[in-house]
């Protein structure tokens, strides 16, 4: 098992920034890849960008140049750095954990990010 628990959403005005994290618990050492999803009200949830253990990104093209995803296998912390945010850019934001070994996908509770305009 693998628990996620994600932090650091909040209000921001448009042009700001936030920092989110995703801790991570339990069997860490099955998990390859980490991402971010997001899921705006009345919409489904959506890929934002993902990390796996060698370190290679990948990103929605709404967020790229603008989001950098990264990871501290030490921490066993995920980061999601957002900058230059906009209105559109909010919604609940989710932890994904993936176990290869296993086929399974763990998911955080999630944390509200809401950009003013």
């Amino acid at each position: 098992q693998v628990q996620l628990a994600e932090s650091g959403g909040g209000l921001v005005p448009a042009g700001g920034s936030l920092r989110l994290s995703c801790a991570a618990a339990g069997n860490i050492a099955r998990v390859t890849t980490m991402g971010w999803y997001r899921q705006a009200p009345e919409k489904q949830r959506e890929l934002v960008a993902t990390i796996v253990t060698g370190g290679s990104t990948n990103y929605a093209d709404s967020v790229k140049g603008r989001f950098t995803i990264s990871r501290d296998n030490a921490k066993n912390t995920m980061y999601l750095q957002m900058n230059s945010l906009k209105p559109e850019d909010t919604a609940v934001y989710y932890c994904r954990a993936y176990d290869f070994t296993r086929g399974v996908n763990y998911w955080g509770r999630g944390t509200l990010v809401t950009v003013s305009s």
